[in-house]
């Protein structure tokens, strides 16, 4: 994590969308505490155990949260993007997390410091009713990601990844290898290629060079499984500061996933 490039234009907190929600006399005790950091590609933001100092509000970044098991193998069991924040402990009554916490999507995020977060929650105000609803949408999340990945091909498990991703970013492009995404879903890169190759068949995606672009995403919401339908509306239920997902019109605004074979 390394502060904001000057070259780089200042993104606003309220990119942010549960940032966004809040009262402006909410937003006027918080709002002077955040500080504006830079998530690299594969930055570590916390691992399993350590002490949590800040929670982080991204903008245009996306944080996935990773159970590593003892043999070094990993599965992505949510993702967080400018829909709400990371470091839920903090307020749930603990300090550290059992999960590792890397960044998937590189941008940027405001942190706010651990004292002005009690703070702020111990007010039983807006933040403790946000903040709580957006515990709950994870809970779904994460109980829908165990089931997928027991009873879901890795197609479907692949396009549910892209759906959520593209849900939770403001730009429309992605930078990764295959290798990470296996990494995220638990599966082989092999198993990511030959999935991406299927969906191109079928004209959702062209793949080429490494470079990704839906196509069609009414067609990838269809050949998901149900547990992306199932996490996006018990998200749009407990999280109604979300805006309604645009529908993609202009060919220029088809999002893009570009996939690095190294």
């Amino acid at each position: 994590m390394s502060p904001r490039s000057p070259a780089k234009p200042q993104p606003n907190p309220q990119q942010n969308h549960l940032l966004a929600a809040l009262s402006p006399d909410v937003q006027s005790r918080l709002f002077p505490h955040l500080e504006l950091v830079h998530l690299p590609l594969r930055a570590l933001m916390y691992e399993s155990g350590t002490s949590m100092s800040h929670v982080y509000f991204p903008t245009d970044s996306i944080v996935s949260l990773q159970y590593v098991m003892e043999n070094g193998a990993s599965t992505a069991i949510l993702v967080v993007g400018n829909e709400g924040l990371l470091g839920i402990t903090l307020f749930m009554g603990g300090e550290s997390t059992p999960s590792r916490s890397v960044v998937q999507s590189a941008g940027y995020a405001y942190r706010l410091p651990r004292p002005q977060v009690k703070e702020e929650f111990n007010r039983h105000g807006q933040l403790l009713l946000l903040m709580l609803r957006y515990t709950q949408a994870l809970i779904t999340q994460v109980a829908q990601t165990a089931v997928c990945n027991r009873h879901h091909s890795i197609d479907q498990q692949l396009c549910r990844w892209l759906l959520l991703s593209m849900d939770r970013l403001s730009h429309n492009h992605l930078t990764m290898t295959q290798e990470f995404i296996g990494h995220m879903l638990g599966v082989r890169r092999e198993g990511v290629t030959q999935a991406a190759l299927k969906l191109q068949q079928l004209g959702v995606i062209s793949y080429s060079r490494g470079l990704i672009k839906v196509i069609d995403r009414d067609q990838l919401e269809h050949l998901s499984c149900e547990c992306y339908e199932v996490v996006k509306k018990e998200t749009a239920i407990l999280l109604t500061y979300l805006p309604q997902r645009q529908l993609i019109k202009n060919p220029e605004d088809i999002p893009v996933v570009v996939l690095k074979t190294q």
